[in-house]
């Protein structure tokens, strides 16, 4: 396999015919071009330039090696541009996906801001399933994805904590802890708690579904739900409880479910997500769209 700078020597070298105007364009030296050309020639196994005192030419050989070899060079390096271009730039498009109706909402509203920022940038926002979510983002169907966090996943990066609200549980109205006004954590102890899907880090479902109470008492195992609305279903015929935030008793009144607050529960936080290896400009200045427009409001 040719390495890029023997390439570059190669083919700079055959457009300029001249070693020190090549080692001008690629500044470096002209004895490492000179090096560069006769390694190459070794490789290949025959001369690619005529060298004479007073000019250089291409050989037979070095010229059917740059016609074969200049379109190919001309469509990676063009092809590098446009990644360049993709990384830094904000004209595209930028795929962005939610769970949840409060998530919805927050996501339009960054959205207008990140529009007003950047015109030129097109964002299609879709509503993911829970079980859907990591799946999108690290199959590359959506560039970023709110969320809640704890996620400690390789290769995920984590935006700033952008809503942080209280903890209650959902319960069917039949059940015994639903005549309860506020819980304990410790409550949760011989309870059967629904489970998030397992496409889901295991970071945040261990923060959302613990096996334990913080004293280390077992917390029953209940089946895992792969949509938020059968989670809700769930809980409302009885089959177990679900952790959730403070929003959902806006957006999600049931009449078979009853929300109560969880007083020593820690807060649930949301933020955005995205790929390390695609954290482009347009990635990152709608992390800090978000981050401003939650910031402005608090």
């Amino acid at each position: 396999m040719l390495e890029r700078h023997e390439l570059e020597a190669f083919l700079t070298l055959a457009e300029e015919l001249h070693f020190g105007r090549t080692a001008e364009r690629l500044r470096v030296s002209t004895a490492r071009i000179s090096q560069t050309i006769r390694k190459l020639e070794r490789r290949v196994g025959v001369p690619l330039f005529v060298r004479t005192s007073r000019r250089v030419e291409l050989s037979p050989a070095g010229r059917q090696f740059y016609e074969d070899v200049r379109p190919a060079w001309a469509a990676i390096t063009a092809a590098l541009a446009r990644a360049i271009e993709t990384g830094r730039g904000f004209t595209g498009t930028l795929r962005v996906c939610f769970t949840g109706a409060a998530g919805g909402q927050l996501l339009i509203r960054v959205t207008d801001l990140f529009r007003q920022r950047h015109p030129e940038c097109v964002v299609e926002t879709r509503e993911a399933q829970i079980g859907e979510l990591m799946p999108w983002l690290r199959g590359g169907e959506v560039d970023l994805a709110l969320a809640t966090f704890p996620v400690a996943e390789h290769g995920i990066v984590t935006g700033p904590v952008l809503v942080s609200e209280a903890r209650f549980l959902a319960v069917g109205v039949e059940h015994p802890l639903a005549r309860r006004d506020t819980l304990s954590v410790e409550d949760l102890a011989g309870v059967t708690m629904l489970q998030l899907p397992d496409t889901l880090p295991g970071s945040l479902r261990a923060d959302r579904t613990p096996e334990t109470t913080p004293s280390g008492q077992p917390i029953r195992r209940g089946r895992p739900a792969a949509t938020f609305h059968e989670i809700l279903t769930l809980v409302g015929a009885g089959r177990g409880v679900f952790p959730v935030g403070a929003q959902v008793r806006r957006y999600y009144a049931r009449p078979d479910v009853v929300y109560v607050h969880l007083h020593d529960a820690p807060p649930l936080q949301w933020g955005l997500l995205w790929r390390a290896d695609a954290a482009t400009a347009r990635v990152r200045a709608f992390s800090e769209a978000a981050h401003d427009l939650v910031t402005a409001h608090r």
